[in-house]
């Protein structure tokens, strides 16, 4: 079930607006190019994520930036829990709504929101994962706060992100694949829409560290009240998995 904020409005902040145009045109096939441009990592990268936070047993679980629903499925998959899903896009939240009903849908419910304003009480729930999320904001910190806000005393939160490379010469390779393999071959597999994502995500990734390094971004986790902060790289650095627990 899609529950939809008739309050959202993509335009108050131009972070939100953009992203949600760009992928506007993308969900029918985004999990299913999403592996094949990874190579079958993003799947992996959820996985190692997932790990972090189902092993303590959650009963509610929300999902940020669920896209789709691929981790929204995958923690229905592994987990016992409730979960919800919030995305800022309808059309990711329609598409989500679609792979979900095929087996979760009596656990899982679907909502429209921001991140930075998460239409939830405080404490509400025992985890919480978000992925691909902080390049498309304008705080990041402010966001991580507000993820920390909702989420129980001691509960898990986990993110996943993509990173870059630290070791020249697979950064050289991961420089070459995101600048002009990826946009070319989104192009082949999705059309014009995933060119366009292909040829904004490298620079994206690229800009985004240049201000927030991995370092900063930890010290932002346990400014936000999250405490045991840990985090992996995976895929030669393509991938970033981070963890932690909220702090009483």
């Amino acid at each position: 079930m899609i529950i939809v904020n008739r309050n959202v409005r993509a335009s108050r902040r131009t972070p939100n607006r953009f992203s949600r145009q760009l992928f506007a045109p993308l969900p029918k096939k985004y999990n299913l190019l999403a592996q094949v441009l990874s190579f079958a990592q993003d799947r992996r990268w959820r996985s190692e994520m997932i790990r972090h936070v189902v092993p303590s047993r959650p009963k509610l679980i929300l999902d940020v930036a669920c896209g789709p629903g691929a981790v929204t499925t995958q923690l229905a998959r592994s987990s016992e829990a409730k979960i919800i899903g919030i995305d800022l896009s309808p059309e990711m939240l329609h598409a989500a709504s679609d792979n979900i009903a095929r087996g979760y849908g009596d656990r899982v419910w679907l909502v429209q929101g921001h991140a930075e304003e998460l239409p939830f009480p405080d404490a509400t729930f025992d985890a919480l994962t978000f992925t691909y999320l902080l390049r498309y904001v304008a705080d990041p910190q402010a966001v991580l706060k507000e993820l920390a806000r909702v989420v129980k005393p001691g509960g898990r939160i986990a993110s996943l992100e993509f990173a870059v490379p630290t070791k020249p010469v697979w950064r050289v390779l991961w420089w070459i694949y995101t600048r002009i393999v990826l946009p070319l071959a989104g192009l082949l597999t999705g059309g014009k829409g995933w060119m366009s994502v292909g040829r904004f995500l490298g620079p994206s990734i690229s800009s985004h560290y240049r201000h927030y390094s991995v370092d900063w971004t930890v010290d932002a986790w346990r400014r936000a009240g999250i405490d045991h902060v840990e985090w992996r790289t995976m895929s030669l650095g393509g991938g970033l998995v981070m963890w932690g627990y909220r702090s009483d």
